[in-house]
């Protein structure tokens, strides 16, 4: 019988993790430029291998461990040239499976492709956007994108929000679902352990000084008294404040709204 277990008690990998600096949501000018991040346990970052370039090659997965950067599991693979390296763990991936990656590998969960060798309907995760760059969707615990269409230059892919976006068919992608589904219910429990996770309170505009936020000042307990704004003023709801010339749109088929 094959083991699924999480291992919780083993250190990372020494030449496969990195200090993971705290900047506490500051800039390089020292200034908060995001707020509500604060200070928290020492953290080292382990390096996942995102591009799946080691090719041809079988590994097998040693064991699946808890990363605490991010809310997916990581699985550590051992390739038959003993090199070690980490990926995000798909689910149902147990310890003692192989996986490869290639060309023309089986579809099989853990294998990673081109999309254009990837069959209409299955789920799939750590998309690349363009060939070669690693991947960049679907990677956060219990996430999976959608094989719906294969046109001639593009492949068009579902992701978790509903929307139709057309990928080069040279982009490689991972078989399977993230694993970790179960994180969503997941119950922070105290604010302490927030506290360690590097996450600071947030506080409503009515409670504030009227200098800090536009919401604040009042006698007693006063509601917004306004159309909802920002700390920095702006409108909160409704005012659309991107710059739609810096984004593209020409991939995307559908919209998720």
């Amino acid at each position: 019988m094959k083991k699924k277990f999480l291992s919780t008690n083993v250190k990372p990998i020494k030449k496969l993790t990195v200090i993971l600096k705290k900047h506490s949501g500051r800039d390089s000018s020292g200034t908060i430029s995001v707020r509500h991040q604060g200070g928290r346990q020492k953290r080292y970052y382990r390096m996942i291998d995102f591009k799946r370039d080691k090719r041809d090659i079988e590994g097998e997965v040693v064991r699946i461990e808890k990363d605490p950067n991010r809310n997916a599991h990581i699985a550590l693979i051992k390739y038959k040239d003993d090199e070690l390296r980490y990926i995000i763990h798909p689910d149902g991936l147990n310890v003692g499976d192989k996986i490869i990656a290639g060309e023309t590998v089986d579809i099989k969960t853990g294998n990673a492709m081109p999309l254009k060798n990837i069959p209409i309907g299955f789920l799939i995760h750590n998309v690349e956007m363009y060939p070669g760059h690693g991947a960049q969707l679907a990677r956060g615990a219990g996430s999976a994108v959608t094989v719906i269409a294969k046109e001639s230059d593009f492949i068009n892919l579902k992701l978790a929000s509903g929307e139709v976006r057309r990928f080069s068919p040279e982009c490689y992608a991972t078989i399977g679902r993230v694993g970790n589904i179960a994180f969503k219910d997941e119950e922070i429990g105290s604010a302490g352990r927030k506290i360690l996770m590097g996450i600071r309170p947030t506080v409503r505009g009515t409670a504030q000084n009227p200098r800090s936020h536009p919401h604040g000042g009042g006698e007693g307990r006063s509601g917004e008294g306004m159309h909802p704004k920002t700390p920095w003023g702006k409108a909160a709801r409704g005012k659309v404040t991107r710059n739609r010339k810096k984004w593209s749109n020409k991939f995307i088929v559908k919209k998720r709204k």
